[in-house]
């Protein structure tokens, strides 16, 4: 395959950045997306080019460290799917492919395609753990859950944090997130003693890394790898109406 990269390049967070493209040939369909970066990357070096810097880890959908603008879509053309596990063989011989970082106030860009996620960083140390001392852990069937509450709280844990939601939103919301990392410890018995706190202070910390508010278009459910539901969003504004309420 031959396939035409362009691709943004931005030295550091105080650039303007541009736009820059790479032909690249030899490639093959059974190559992931990162293979294809990691390929280009490879003639570059031999060019005394400097890499394209881009993030990654596991490379097997879990992390959640890839995620890329590819063709103005988040993690690339095909739904619910990270950019790691993209392969080329969703694109043709000679096509030609933009490539961009995630756009968004709270994600500045570091580098390249990396941006500063260190904002869901703190959302999460504003209330997504347990503080009380919970013991050892308790045998599996020892504290009765209904399954619906267990498989909706599984749901939102399986958020992996890759940005994506706030990435493809209009407004750059992070309420899918906040909202599955709520959720995922108020739906359980071992989370309900600080229910109430930690949806005041996690949205809080929400508003104040600067994230646009939520309007339901349903865009980050889409692009969702996990297909994390915006019914989840739904039930963390209903929580905290309730924790206002109850003071």
């Amino acid at each position: 395959m031959k396939i035409k990269f362009k691709i943004w390049r931005q030295e550091g967070p105080e650039d303007k950045g541009a736009i820059k493209e790479y032909t690249v040939n030899d490639l093959t369909e059974e190559m992931s997306f990162l293979e294809a970066l990691d390929h280009l990357n490879e003639q570059l070096v031999l060019k005394n080019e400097e890499v394209i810097a881009f993030e990654h880890d596991c490379r097997e959908g879990i992390c959640g460290q890839c995620g890329v603008f590819i063709n103005g879509r988040a993690h690339g053309p095909i739904n619910n799917i990270t950019t790691c596990q993209l392969h080329m063989r969703s694109f043709n011989d000679g096509d030609t492919i933009f490539v961009e970082p995630w756009r968004a106030k709270s994600f500045p860009v570091i580098k390249d395609l990396i941006v500063d996620r260190s904002a869901f960083d703190r959302i999460i140390e504003h209330g997504a753990f347990i503080s009380t001392n919970t013991g050892s852990a308790p045998e599996a069937n020892a504290l009765p859950i209904p399954k619906a509450v267990a498989e909706s709280a599984m749901d939102a844990a399986s958020c992996i944090g890759c940005g994506a939601c706030v990435a493809t939103c209009k407004n750059s919301s992070a309420a899918l997130f906040t909202s599955a990392k709520i959720n995922h410890l108020n739906n359980l018995p071992q989370g309900k003693a600080e229910e109430h706190k930690r949806v005041e202070e996690m949205t809080a910390q929400m508003d104040i890394e600067g994230f646009g508010s939520c309007t339901f278009t349903g865009a980050c459910e889409v692009e969702c790898p996990e297909n994390i539901s915006i019914v989840n969003i739904a039930e963390m504004h209903a929580r905290l109406m309730k924790a206002k309420i109850l003071g």
